[in-house]
Protein backbone atom coordinates (compact mmCIF):
# COMPACT_ATOMS: atom_id res chain seq x y z
CA UNK A 1 0.00 0.00 0.00
CA UNK A 2 1.66 3.39 -0.89
CA UNK A 3 0.36 4.43 2.46
CA UNK A 4 3.10 2.69 3.74
CA UNK A 5 5.52 4.18 2.38
CA UNK A 6 4.51 8.18 1.27
CA UNK A 7 3.82 10.78 3.35
CA UNK A 8 -0.21 12.19 3.66
CA UNK A 9 0.57 15.00 2.24
CA UNK A 10 2.35 13.54 -0.62
CA UNK A 11 -0.98 10.77 -1.15
CA UNK A 12 -3.53 14.05 -0.80
CA UNK A 13 -1.51 15.16 -4.39
CA UNK A 14 -2.12 11.66 -5.80
CA UNK A 15 -5.78 11.60 -7.38
CA UNK A 16 -5.39 7.90 -8.70
CA UNK A 17 -3.35 4.80 -8.24
CA UNK A 18 -3.37 2.45 -11.20
CA UNK A 19 -1.31 -0.85 -10.86
CA UNK A 20 -0.66 -2.55 -13.96
CA UNK A 21 -0.58 -6.48 -14.68
CA UNK A 22 2.93 -7.68 -15.50
CA UNK A 23 3.49 -8.18 -19.33
CA UNK A 24 2.86 -11.15 -21.29
CA UNK A 25 4.89 -13.06 -22.96
CA UNK A 26 2.58 -11.68 -26.08
CA UNK A 27 2.42 -8.44 -24.57
CA UNK A 28 6.80 -7.91 -25.00
CA UNK A 29 6.67 -9.35 -28.53
CA UNK A 30 4.44 -6.47 -29.56
CA UNK A 31 6.25 -4.21 -27.97
CA UNK A 32 9.61 -5.63 -30.05
CA UNK A 33 7.94 -5.17 -33.16
CA UNK A 34 6.94 -1.62 -32.26
CA UNK A 35 10.59 -0.38 -31.36
CA UNK A 36 11.88 -2.54 -34.29
CA UNK A 37 9.68 -0.56 -36.80
CA UNK A 38 11.14 2.53 -35.24
CA UNK A 39 14.40 0.92 -36.63
CA UNK A 40 13.12 -0.81 -39.70
CA UNK A 41 11.91 3.79 -40.82
CA UNK A 42 15.25 4.51 -39.92
CA UNK A 43 16.76 1.72 -42.33
CA UNK A 44 14.14 2.26 -44.74
CA UNK A 45 15.73 5.65 -45.59
CA UNK A 46 18.73 3.99 -47.00
CA UNK A 47 16.68 1.34 -48.80
CA UNK A 48 17.84 -1.34 -45.82
CA UNK A 49 16.25 -4.21 -45.14
CA UNK A 50 15.72 -5.63 -41.95
CA UNK A 51 14.45 -9.06 -41.74
CA UNK A 52 14.89 -10.68 -37.67
CA UNK A 53 14.67 -14.02 -36.80
CA UNK A 54 12.84 -15.75 -34.21
CA UNK A 55 15.19 -16.27 -31.89
CA UNK A 56 16.15 -12.84 -32.05
CA UNK A 57 12.40 -11.83 -31.37
CA UNK A 58 12.67 -13.77 -28.47
CA UNK A 59 16.02 -12.47 -27.03
CA UNK A 60 15.29 -8.98 -27.34
CA UNK A 61 11.83 -9.70 -25.57
CA UNK A 62 13.99 -11.51 -22.72
CA UNK A 63 16.85 -9.15 -22.57
CA UNK A 64 14.57 -5.99 -22.72
CA UNK A 65 12.38 -6.74 -20.10
CA UNK A 66 13.22 -6.35 -16.33
CA UNK A 67 10.35 -6.92 -13.81
CA UNK A 68 10.87 -3.49 -12.09
CA UNK A 69 10.52 -1.19 -15.18
CA UNK A 70 8.63 -3.28 -17.68
CA UNK A 71 9.47 -2.82 -21.66
CA UNK A 72 11.71 0.48 -20.89
CA UNK A 73 14.92 -0.82 -21.01
CA UNK A 74 13.93 -2.41 -24.58
CA UNK A 75 14.42 0.81 -26.32
CA UNK A 76 18.00 0.92 -25.06
CA UNK A 77 18.81 -2.50 -25.80
CA UNK A 78 17.60 -1.98 -29.82
CA UNK A 79 19.41 1.09 -29.96
CA UNK A 80 22.63 -0.13 -28.39
CA UNK A 81 23.15 -3.96 -29.52
CA UNK A 82 21.32 -3.38 -33.00
CA UNK A 83 21.07 0.31 -34.14
CA UNK A 84 24.56 1.53 -33.03
CA UNK A 85 25.82 -1.93 -34.91
CA UNK A 86 24.21 -1.23 -38.13
CA UNK A 87 25.29 2.46 -37.88
CA UNK A 88 29.08 1.65 -37.84
CA UNK A 89 28.23 -1.23 -40.46
CA UNK A 90 27.11 1.84 -42.57
CA UNK A 91 29.71 4.10 -41.95
CA UNK A 92 32.49 1.50 -42.68
CA UNK A 93 30.43 0.66 -45.83
CA UNK A 94 29.80 -2.95 -45.57
CA UNK A 95 26.26 -1.75 -45.32
CA UNK A 96 25.05 -0.06 -48.69
CA UNK A 97 22.12 1.32 -49.87
CA UNK A 98 19.84 -1.37 -51.36
CA UNK A 99 21.10 -4.02 -48.56
CA UNK A 100 19.45 -6.80 -46.86
CA UNK A 101 20.41 -7.73 -43.13
CA UNK A 102 19.15 -10.42 -40.87
CA UNK A 103 19.09 -10.38 -36.98
CA UNK A 104 20.32 -13.42 -35.11
CA UNK A 105 21.39 -15.12 -32.21
CA UNK A 106 24.43 -17.08 -32.17
CA UNK A 107 26.15 -18.40 -28.31
CA UNK A 108 23.90 -16.42 -27.06
CA UNK A 109 24.91 -13.01 -28.69
CA UNK A 110 22.77 -10.82 -31.34
CA UNK A 111 24.50 -11.06 -34.90
CA UNK A 112 24.40 -9.65 -38.16
CA UNK A 113 24.29 -11.38 -41.54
Amino acid sequence: DPRDFFRPEFINRVDEIVRFAELTEADLEGIVEIQLAHLRGRLEERRIDLEVTPEAMAKLAHDGYDPAFGARPLKRLIQTQIGDRLAMEILEGKLPEGSQVRLDVRNGEFVTD
